[in-house]
């Protein structure tokens, strides 16, 4: 690993006007995504959906972070929590997939604990002399909303989400992205790196080309703007043609003026939450690595309140599901592509456009978090 994170400190210690795009090497490492997973994954905040998704006591999702399942879970009491989705006997995982369930039960030996981790019985152990089901907790993790987003973290103590992204909930505040609804979200598993798909939504470069057969005859590269991120976030935004599908503010919205009516903002959170705000609506990735060649992502989108309200709103969804599902295609095409490519030994990381400025940053986050993690190892 340490010619990948050498070659990668080496990339990003060039200003960005003589940068280069990252090394084949931070792609194909296992070790290099092995530190990722300790000093990122297992550090950062990370997505698991919105925060509509949880209406009801009992409504969960699961999922994995660096490797530890998880499940998040709306109590009894109304508190969403997020906490271990292993079981505390033979250790076998406990909830599957999404749903609403009335408690927690293991599918190995049984054992049931209630929403909000406490074990509530266990089969055949009162001849047990050591057991007490009281002492049996399931492990409790860092869980918060933020601006509609539900966000964990395996780390006890990670920073304050509120000051951590203050600087990019200033930048979209006119959106009011915490009131946008979900429509849909799924799950995808591609044969690409983590970084490739990361770096693919940061830039709109490639939208003209990859996306020719959907939105790029929508977006002018001249009005693109692509200034440096923050800490723990980049951003660049897009003026929307005036005649693109939903991207638009509605008609009946009167908080937005001039070009900001027709202004999309892609906002990257690191590691890898990754949103499209388009005054009409927006959608979104949430990324695991799943190995070096492979990505698990979460895929999810919805419309802002005036569209929801509007009522055409079934023929909205309709429409902005078909464009979504069109895009991500393409870019699941692109995205794979890519990754072959640099797996080639003839491959050559080349020099970054103006446009590329996200990726930049995100090179220089990713470097800095590898750099700092192994040495303290």
């Amino acid at each position: 690993m340490k010619d990948a994170v050498t070659e990668l400190a080496q990339n990003v210690a060039l200003p960005f006007d003589r940068a280069r795009a990252m090394p084949r090497s931070v792609y194909l490492s296992d070790d290099f995504l092995r530190a990722e997973q300790e000093h990122i994954f297992a550090r950062d905040w990370i997505c698991v959906g919105r925060f509509d998704q949880f209406a009801e006591p009992g409504d969960y999702v699961t999922t994995e972070i660096a490797g530890r399942p998880i499940m998040v879970i709306r109590d009894a009491g109304g508190t969403l929590r997020a906490q271990s989705n292993v079981c505390l006997h033979r250790m076998s995982t406990l909830l599957t997939g999404a749903g609403n369930t009335r408690s927690i039960v293991c599918p190995y030996h049984a054992w049931t604990y209630n929403l909000d981790g406490q074990l509530r019985g266990a089969p055949e152990m009162v001849q047990n002399a050591g057991f007490d089901r009281k002492d049996y907790r399931l492990p409790q993790l860092r869980c918060d909303v933020w601006l509609g987003w539900v966000m964990v973290s395996l780390n006890p103590d990670p920073p304050a989400l509120e000051t951590h992204l203050a600087d990019v909930a200033a930048l979209i505040e006119p959106y009011g992205m915490a009131d946008y609804s979900q429509t849909f979200q799924e799950r995808h598993n591609w044969n690409t790196n983590w970084k490739v798909l990361a770096e693919n939504f940061m830039e709109s470069y490639h939208l003209p080309v990859c996306h020719a057969g959907t939105i790029g005859s929508f977006v002018s590269l001249d009005e693109m703007d692509c200034p440096p991120g923050g800490a723990a976030w980049n951003y660049h935004s897009i003026l929307k043609d005036p005649d693109a599908p939903l991207t638009n503010a509605h008609p009946s919205n009167t908080t937005m003026q001039g070009d900001q009516r027709r202004t999309t903002v892609l906002v990257t959170i690191y590691p890898a939450l990754c949103i499209t705000l388009t005054p009409g609506y927006f959608w979104y990735l949430s990324l695991r690595p799943d190995g070096p060649d492979r990505v698990e992502i979460l895929y999810g989108g919805g419309l802002s309140p005036d569209y929801v309200n509007d009522p055409q709103s079934q023929a909205h969804f309709a429409q902005l599901k078909d464009l979504l599902d069109r895009v991500n295609d393409e870019d699941r095409g692109c995205t794979e592509a890519v990754y072959r490519g640099l797996s080639s030994g003839l491959a050559e990381p080349g020099h970054l456009s103006y446009l590329e400025r996200p990726n930049y940053d995100f090179a220089t986050y990713i470097s800095s978090r590898i750099q700092s993690g192994t040495a303290l190892s």
